[in-house]
C-alpha cells in the first residue's frame, strides 16, 4: 500500500465505506461503546424511556452528549491536548511502517508498542479523533493514517523555506522524507555570496535578500532557521514580517517572538548533553554495582588473618570426622 493513499478524494471513499458499516467504523456504534460494554444497551433503553431525551432518535451527534463534545473539538487543535498531538506524528511514522508492510488492521496494543506508549493512552489520544477502532479487530492502518494526517494538517502541501545553506541547511534541504509527509522545500537562502546561486538538492540557493518575495510567491508559513546564533533573530523577524507564523529553529539561540507564532526548537547540542548524562548516571549506577559485588563476594571469601584455621567442612565436624564419613 502506498503512502499515497493518504490523498484526501480516496480516503474520503474510504471513510465513507467504513463508516457505513455499523459494525465497524460507525460513530453511533462508537459512541455506545465508549459508555459502556454490555450494560450500554440497557442503558441506552432506559435513556429511550425518558421522553425529556430523544437523544436516540437524533443526529448521530446527538448520540452522546460526551462524544459529541469530543467529535466537536477533534476538528481542531485547540480542543486536543497539546501532549496528544505531540504523540501523533509518531502515531503516523508507526502507521507508515505498517503501510509499508501492507498491513491492514493493527490492535491497539500492536500499534502502542510501536509508538512506545501504553495502549490505553493511545486509544484516548485517538479518540480526539473520533477514532475508536473495532472490537476483536483493531483500527484499519489506511483509514487511520488518514485521520491522523488530516488533524496535522498533512492532507495538503505545506510549502517550506530553509533559511542557512551550511551543513545542515543541505542536510535537511537534501531529505527526501518532507515530500512524503506532505512539505515540500519552496526556497533555500543563504546570505554567503560564494554559495548563493550554487544548486542543492536541485534548488539554487537564493539570497536571503530576497525572503520576503520567497514567502510571498510561494505562500510560505513555515520557516526553517538553520543560521548561526547571531543571525537568528533578525532571520526570524524577517520571516515574521513577511508572513509566516510557524518558525523551526535549529539555532543555538531562543527566539522573541509575539503571540500567536508557534515555535520549535530543535538543538542537537541539548540532546546529546541529556544523552551525556544519563550514560554518566548508568556508569556511575554500574561501578557502584560492581564494588557492592566486589565487597560481598570479599565477605563470603573472607578476608582471613595469615594462620587462621579453615571453617568446618561439613556442619562443625573435625577434619578427622569429615574423612571418616566420606570414606
Amino acid at each position: 500500500m502506498s503512502r499515497r493513499s493518504t490523498s484526501a478524494p480516496r480516503n474520503e471513499a474510504r471513510g465513507t465505506e467504513v463508516k457505513a458499516n455499523a459494525a465497524v467504523q460507525a460513530d453511533a456504534v462508537q459512541a455506545d461503546a465508549a459508555q459502556a460494554s454490555a450494560a450500554g444497551a440497557n442503558s441506552a433503553q432506559a435513556n429511550g424511556a425518558q421522553p425529556a431525551s430523544p437523544r436516540a432518535s437524533g443526529s448521530r451527534a446527538s448520540g452522546s452528549r460526551a462524544n459529541g463534545a469530543r467529535g466537536g473539538q477533534s476538528r481542531s487543535h485547540h480542543g486536543i491536548p497539546e501532549a496528544t498531538v505531540a504523540r501523533l506524528p509518531i502515531y503516523l511514522r508507526a502507521l507508515y511502517a505498517l503501510a509499508d508492510r501492507d498491513t491492514a488492521t493493527v490492535s491497539s496494543e500492536e500499534l502502542a508498542a510501536a509508538a512506545g506508549v501504553n495502549s490505553a493512552k493511545l486509544r484516548k489520544d485517538l479518540s480526539h479523533l473520533g477514532s475508536y477502532g473495532t472490537r476483536g479487530v483493531g483500527y484499519d492502518v489506511e483509514y487511520l493514517v488518514y485521520q491522523v494526517s488530516r488533524e496535522l494538517g498533512l492532507t495538503q502541501d505545506w510549502p517550506v523555506v530553509i533559511v542557512g545553506a551550511g551543513n545542515l541547511g543541505r542536510a535537511l534541504a537534501n531529505y527526501g522524507g518532507f515530500a512524503s509527509r506532505g512539505f515540500r522545500i519552496a526556497a533555500l537562502l543563504d546570505c554567503d555570496p560564494a554559495v548563493v546561486g550554487t544548486t542543492i538538492a536541485r534548488h539554487q540557493v537564493r539570497s536571503a535578500a530576497d525572503i520576503e518575495d520567497v514567502v510571498a510567491t510561494h505562500a510560505v508559513s513555515i520557516g526553517v532557521i538553520a543560521t548561526p546564533a547571531a543571525a537568528a533573530q533578525d532571520v526570524c523577524d524577517r520571516l515574521l514580517a513577511a508572513g509566516v507564523t510557524s518558525i523551526l529553529n535549529f539555532a543555538p539561540v531562543v527566539l522573541n517572538v509575539p503571540s500567536g507564532v508557534d515555535v520549535r526548537k530543535v538543538d542537537l547540542s541539548i540532546e546529546l548533553q541529556i544523552l551525556a548524562f544519563h550514560a554518566q548516571r548508568r556508569a556511575i549506577v554500574g561501578m557502584t554495582q560492581e564494588r557492592e559485588w566486589q565487597e560481598r563476594r570479599a565477605r563470603r571469601d573472607g578476608d582471613r588473618e595469615p594462620g587462621a584455621s579453615p571453617a568446618p567442612a561439613l556442619g562443625g565436624e573435625s577434619d578427622v570426622e569429615a574423612q571418616a564419613v566420606g570414606t
